[in-house]
């Protein structure tokens, strides 16, 4: 972690700021001040006029959209899922993409440069080894320039140095990243059309005008391949769940982190919830989820269609932070019940940027009253690190 960040103070020499990866969408004005080898976070003025917003229901047009859209302040592709070897033996998965743009426009000099950019990536790695207990964490960063790291739409590709999610053919993506301890070199096959998380794709994230998000996630994605733990290759087979969303966006005042589920049900059914938190533990008005059935229909959901009731915490022995570590999720407007609970409960992420928990999870219960089980990620946001705090506590 260490040489990392020093590698990411040379960047931020060379590039002159980075505004704060994956928390960007929602905070959009923060950037990473380094002190030797630290990176704290300072304050800048609010996000340009001229980045765009989501403001108007999107005009979706695929594949293109699969792509990058530069013009807003902060995009992401999130890669998750759920593996296990023919003889069970279970892991977890994930492999994030973060662009964030530094300026609304590449400046223009007189004399070209290859290496002249506003955009900059950063990506998060990490592989739950749920039966050995293990999980392993990695994050780099780079400029978009000189092919270090970018996003195309035709063919899909993003990429930051070796890590890389590549079209194959239409439908068919490859993960690969490794780190020194675990890689992964996995083939993700799309079966299904986008599903459009909000109002066709436009996502609320506050009642200020503009504070939202472009949003779509892909489902039940068969996923084949080899996980590889510390020299040794596992071959494995399960389900990705796949995230896109980019905005030019900031929390609700007073919103201090957030709770996100991605379910995938062995019926083919799929649930997504997030819960933004209030100070207080309330939820943020503008909460939402969709619900997919196995054959495509989509129920939409406000934030008083459903209740989460934290069974159990667990408490990070670094940060301190209580996390959840299971939960009961109840819909009555789908007759839906799961208890969920994390597969391997030290899943906490200490990133350049914040104290997380995201992981793998599983869940049972009933739909219909009819039994259900289920696999999926949980990300857990503002228990170690106050999402307003990053700005409170920056230094000058």
């Amino acid at each position: 972690m260490r040489s990392r960040l020093i590698r990411f103070g040379v960047l931020l020499a060379f590039c002159g700021v980075f505004l704060g990866t994956f928390l960007g969408v929602f905070l959009g004005a923060a950037c990473p001040a380094i002190a030797a080898n630290v990176v704290t976070w300072q304050p800048l003025p609010a996000a340009s006029a001229e980045y765009r917003k989501a403001i108007a229901l999107p005009d979706w047009h695929f594949p293109e959209d699969f792509g990058p859209h530069n013009d807003y302040q902060t995009e992401w592709w999130y890669y998750t899922g759920n593996l296990e070897t023919e003889e069970g033996r279970p892991f977890g998965f994930q492999l994030t993409f973060f662009r964030q743009a530094i300026s609304p426009t590449v400046a223009v000099e007189s004399t070209p440069s290859s290496w002249r950019t506003n955009q900059i990536y950063s990506a998060h790695f990490t592989v739950s080894d749920i039966a050995g207990e293990g999980f392993y964490v990695d994050e780099q960063f780079s400029r978009n320039a000189i092919g270090l790291a970018g996003a195309t739409a035709t063919p899909y590709r993003v990429w930051l140095n070796d890590w890389s999610a590549t079209e194959l053919e239409p439908g068919v993506v490859r993960l690969q990243a490794q780190s020194q301890e675990v890689a992964i070199d996995l083939t993700v096959q799309q079966t299904r059309p986008p599903v459009l998380q909000g109002d066709r794709g436009l996502s609320i994230k506050g009642l200020e005008p503009g504070n939202a998000s472009y949003y779509y996630s892909l489902v039940q994605q068969p996923t084949s391949g080899t996980i590889t733990i510390q020299g040794q290759a596992f071959s494995v087979q399960g389900k990705t769940w796949t995230d896109h969303e980019f905005s030019t966006s900031a929390l609700t005042a007073g919103t201090v982190g957030w709770d996100w589920f991605s379910i995938q049900l062995e019926d083919g059914s799929a649930l997504m919830l997030y819960q933004l938190r209030h100070e207080d533990g309330t939820p943020e008005i503008t909460s939402a989820g969709t619900f997919v059935s196995a054959s495509g229909e989509t129920t939409h959901l406000n934030h008083d269609d459903w209740t989460i009731r934290v069974l159990k915490t667990w408490t990070s022995p670094r940060s301190k932070a209580v996390y959840p570590a299971q939960w009961q999720i109840r819909i009555p407007r789908l007759n839906l019940l799961l208890e969920g609970r994390s597969r391997l409960a030290d899943q906490e992420l200490n990133t350049s940027t914040a104290t997380y928990w995201e992981g793998a999870t599983a869940f049972e219960g009933t739909r219909q009253d009819r039994p259900i089980r289920g696999e999926g990620y949980v990300e857990l946001t503002g228990y170690a690190t106050r999402l307003d705090s990053l700005l409170s506590e920056s230094t000058p």
